[in-house]
């Protein structure tokens, strides 16, 4: 044992490197490669969603989690990751997130005291104009 891995040497909560750590780390590393770009993208649009209809109140505790100043920003996310990653998903994965994108768009149109004019709602700079 060095001293550095001494216990009397570590910082209270932490403990020395151990060789499980190193392959706890090694399995992750394989589990994340063994995921395919499509499902990190979708599982990341899928995030973007919900928390997007969480800050629009859409959530089960409906205002008590309100921001729209946080959707607009989720929303933006979600609209450049689904207009950058469409043309690698392909229209079966891409139209529904599309689909998903443009009710949360016009959810937040709805949710505004003062609409933004058409092509300045969140994302639509990423998507163009939402129309009802």
């Amino acid at each position: 044992m060095t001293d550095s891995a001494h216990p009397a040497d570590q910082t209270p909560g932490t403990t020395a490197p151990t060789e499980s750590g190193a392959d706890d780390l090694d399995t992750m590393t394989r589990d994340i490669a063994d995921v395919s770009a499509m499902e990190v993208i979708t599982t990341l649009a899928v995030h973007l969603m919900s928390a997007s209809a969480v800050k629009l109140g859409l959530a089960e505790d409906g205002d008590k989690h309100k921001d729209l100043d946080e959707a607009r920003k989720l929303i933006t996310a979600l609209a450049g990751l689904v207009t950058a990653g469409a043309p690698e998903l392909g229209s079966q994965h891409a139209g529904p997130l599309r689909d998903g994108l443009r009710s949360l768009q016009l959810a937040f149109r709805e949710a505004s005291l003062i609409p933004d004019d058409p092509g300045k709602g969140p994302g639509e700079k990423f998507t163009g104009p939402v129309y009802r």
